[in-house]
C-alpha cells in the first residue's frame, strides 16, 4: 500500500499532523510506503517560501483581515472553485501520475479540495481522507469526493452531519499527535510547581519585561518558555532569569509537557490535542485567529481549560489562581482522560483498510 499525505507549511500545525499520521500508519501498516509532501512547495517551487512568509506576516500583523476572509469563506459553498485552481490541478495531476498512490490523506483544506476536484473531473476513484486540523466545520474542509474525515471531537462530527456529511464517513480520532504524547507519565507532587509557556511555531509571546520579571518571582515556581522560531525573544530572555528556562525551537515538546503541572499557550489545534493526550491542564491566552477562537470555545465549554487575558497583570493572576490549585488541576486532567477514551484510536486504520479493499475490488 502506497499512501501520499499532502500538506502545507502555513504554520506548523498541518505539517505536524502529517508527520504524526505517517508515524501512526508506519505502526499500523509496517509494509506501507508513506510519504509526506508539501504540495505548495511542489506546485510553486520558486514562490512557496515567499507565500509562507507572507502568511506568517498576515496572521501576526493583519489577523483582522485574515479573520474577515475566514468568516466570509465559510459562507461560500463547499467545492467553490478559485482562480488558481487550474494550474494547481495540473500540478496535482502530474504529481499523482508520478507517485501512483493507493490513497491520499490531506491535512490542509486546499489540498483536500484539489484532490476532490481532480476526482470529480477525471472519474478517478482514488481514496481521499481529509484530516481536519482544527476543531472546525468550516466549509473549506468539506468536499464532495472525500471518502473519510478525521475530526477532533464528537461535537464536530455532529455538526458535520448537520451539514450533510454521512455519519459513516466521519471518524472521531482526535487531531493527530506523535506517539510520545500518548505515553507521557507525569511527575506529580513535590514542592516545586512547573509552568510551561508556549507561543506556537512563531513564538507569539508577551513582549513586556514586567511579565517575565513577575513570573520569575512566583513563589515555588519553575517556568519553561518555548520561544519557537522567535530568535529575538529567545536571545532577549535566555539566561536572564533565575527561575525561567528559555528554549528555542524544539521537536521534543513532549519532554517539557511531561515535567509540567500547567501549560499557558495559544489554542492551536495540534497543541490542544497534544495537551489532551498528555493530560496536561491548559490556561489559554485570549486568541486572535478565528480558528483558535473556535478551539478555545470548545476547550472552555468542555472544562478542559481556563482563559487568561492578554494583559500581563491579569494573565499572572490567572496563572496563580490555577497553578497552586491541586483540585482544579486534577479535575481538568480527569476530563482530558475521559475525552481520550472517546476517541477512535483505530479509526484511520479502518478507513484505509476499507478503502484499499474497495479499490482492489473495483480494479
Amino acid at each position: 500500500m502506497k499512501i501520499l499525505i499532502l500538506t502545507g507549511k502555513f504554520g506548523l500545525g498541518h505539517w505536524s499532523a502529517s508527520q504524526s499520521l505517517r508515524q501512526q500508519i508506519s505502526r499500523d501498516f509496517p509494509r506501507a510506503e508513506t510519504e509526506v509532501l508539501d504540495f505548495f512547495a511542489y506546485a510553486m517551487p520558486n514562490s512557496s517560501e515567499a507565500l509562507y512568509k507572507a502568511f506568517d506576516l498576515l496572521v501576526t500583523y493583519g489577523y483582522g483581515l485574515f479573520n474577515a476572509y475566514y468568516r466570509m469563506a465559510d459562507r461560500l459553498p463547499s467545492d467553490t472553485h478559485f482562480p488558481l485552481d487550474r494550474p494547481m490541478l495540473d500540478k496535482l495531476e502530474e504529481l499523482l501520475w508520478e507517485k501512483r498512490p493507493d490513497a491520499v490523506i490531506a491535512t490542509h483544506p486546499i489540498c483536500a479540495g484539489l484532490v476532490s476536484r481532480y476526482k470529480e473531473e477525471s472519474g478517478d476513484r482514488l481514496p481521499l481522507v481529509t484530516c481536519v486540523t482544527d476543531l472546525s466545520t468550516h466549509n473549506e474542509w468539506l468536499h464532495s469526493r472525500t471518502d473519510g474525515y478525521l475530526v477532533g471531537s464528537r461535537e464536530i462530527k455532529e455538526r458535520l452531519m448537520e451539514k450533510g456529511v454521512e455519519a459513516g464517513r466521519i471518524h472521531v480520532t482526535g487531531i493527530p499527535v506523535k506517539e510520545e504524547f500518548r505515553t507521557i507519565s507525569h511527575r506529580r507532587g513535590g514542592g516545586e510547581r512547573r509552568l510551561l509557556i508556549m507561543g506556537g511555531g512563531l513564538g507569539l509571546l508577551p513582549k513586556k519585561d514586567s511579565f517575565y520579571d513577575a513570573l520569575d518571582e512566583l513563589p515555588g515556581v519553575r517556568t519553561t518558555i518555548l520561544t519557537g522560531h522567535n530568535q529575538r525573544l529567545y536571545q532577549r530572555l535566555s539566561g536572564r532569569y533565575e527561575h525561567i528556562e528559555v528554549v528555542g525551537f524544539t521537536d521534543r515538546v513532549w519532554e517539557y509537557m511531561e515535567q509540567a503541572d500547567l501549560m499557558l499557550t495559544k489554542p492551536g489545534g495540534i497543541t490542544v490535542f497534544e495537551s489532551i493526550f498528555a493530560e496536561l491542564p491548559l490556561l489559554l491566552w485570549e486568541p486572535f485567529l478565528q480558528q483558535e477562537k473556535n478551539n478555545a470555545r470548545f476547550l472552555l465549554r468542555s472544562g478542559l481549560a481556563r482563559a487568561a487575558a492578554k494583559e500581563p497583570e491579569e494573565c499572572l493572576a490567572a496563572i496563580q489562581g490555577l497553578l497552586y490549585d491541586d483540585r482544579a488541576l486534577g479535575e481538568m486532567s480527569a476530563r482530558m482522560r475521559a475525552r481520550k477514551r472517546e476517541l477512535q484510536a483505530a479509526g484511520l486504520a479502518r478507513i484505509l483498510e476499507a478503502m484499499t479493499r474497495e479499490t482492489e475490488v473495483c480494479a
